[in-house]
């Protein structure tokens, strides 16, 4: 499976919600970037997916490419009010098929607390 094909897997499983399918594309030590956090480790990266998943309504892909050893994935997820639609963008990196970093790209702003 190509980087490609495994970036688009992983994003259409957290759409349903799937963190069980997730898991098994992930390194142990896989980093996680965001504009509101850092995290470290398989277990605390699907931690906080599954918080992520149970938050948004639906996760909609607009558009995926990719190179040797990362993948950039655009997708909508959908968030219940005030937030709205989230346009983000993902890249992750690669290692023998493997993903080893994701970085997420989106305007944190809606979260920040006022």
């Amino acid at each position: 499976m190509n980087n490609i094909a495994i970036i688009e897997t992983y994003y259409k499983a957290m759409g349903e919600k799937n963190i069980a399918s997730m898991e098994k594309y992930l390194h142990p030590d896989v980093q996680f970037i965001s504009p509101l956090s850092k995290t470290k480790g398989k277990e605390a990266v699907l931690e906080a997916t599954k918080g992520f998943a149970n938050f948004f309504k639906t996760l909609t892909i607009r558009s995926s490419f990719g190179s040797s050893d990362q993948a950039m994935i655009v997708y909508d997820v959908d968030c219940p009010e005030p937030f709205g639609i989230i346009r983000t963008a993902s890249l992750m990196t690669f290692k023998e098929g493997i993903i080893v970093q994701i970085e997420l790209f989106f305007d944190a702003r809606p979260f920040e607390k006022k």
